[in-house]
């Protein structure tokens, strides 16, 4: 298998000369908890509470914000993380959003988006969506797109550095690991290979090579 990664130890290298940029683009796997927890219990407060929705409405939301999330990761991942510039600077963002990733895939303090990227991309789509569904009923569907937004920040938290024993959670290891290892032209998908079917971008599974075990 092509070596196309720098090292695949829990080790990565400096992005920045400033000490407080560094900082910025290293963070602990629980804080994205920590951030967004309270604004889900705040959404579902007002889902429940303001707006006095039935659980079904809630519930029904909550699983189409998953749904979208779903969709959301897999295009950031394709097409914004994944996008190849040939300046010179449009490299260096590259790199910085999610070239280091690929070259240092087991560093585990940039394995998790730091808020620094994640509040702001949270605050547009937060807007997006109030803008299409209203100020009522963007709380409890918020809540579904924050709910798969952790669940995939942890999933891949966890895929590198967890021992998965788990059949579900193998499967999603199995399929990063090949877009890391494989071929990262394909298994966009880190939370749900799912759109990776849909837009054929998945690994032919009559290959050979697909049937390696990480």
């Amino acid at each position: 298998m092509t070596k196309n990664y720098v090292s695949n130890k829990d080790e990565t290298v400096r992005m920045f000369k400033s000490d407080f940029m560094e900082a910025l683009s290293r963070v602990h796997p629980a804080v994205p908890l920590i951030v967004y927890v309270p604004v889900i219990l705040y959404f579902t407060y007002r889902s429940v509470y303001v707006f006095e929705f039935s659980f079904i409405t809630i519930l029904s939301l909550v699983i189409f914000g998953i749904i979208v999330w779903s969709f959301a990761e897999y295009t950031l991942h394709r097409f914004v993380f994944h996008f190849e510039p040939k300046s010179k600077l449009g490299e260096r963002i590259h790199f910085i959003f999610h070239g280091v990733h690929h070259d240092y895939p087991s560093d585990s303090r940039r394995l998790v988006m730091p808020p620094s990227v994640s509040v702001p991309l949270a605050i547009l789509f937060y807007f997006l969506f109030e803008a299409i569904l209203g100020v009522d009923l963007v709380a409890p569907f918020f809540i579904g797109f924050l709910i798969g937004y952790l669940f995939y920040d942890m999933t891949h938290y966890a895929v590198h550095h967890f021992p998965i024993k788990n059949k579900f959670f193998l499967m999603l290891k199995k399929h990063h690991m090949r877009h890391h290892f494989l071929d990262s032209k394909k298994g966009f998908g880190v939370s749900s290979p799912v759109w990776d079917d849909v837009m054929d971008t998945n690994f032919d599974k009559t290959k050979e090579d697909y049937k390696e075990v990480f």
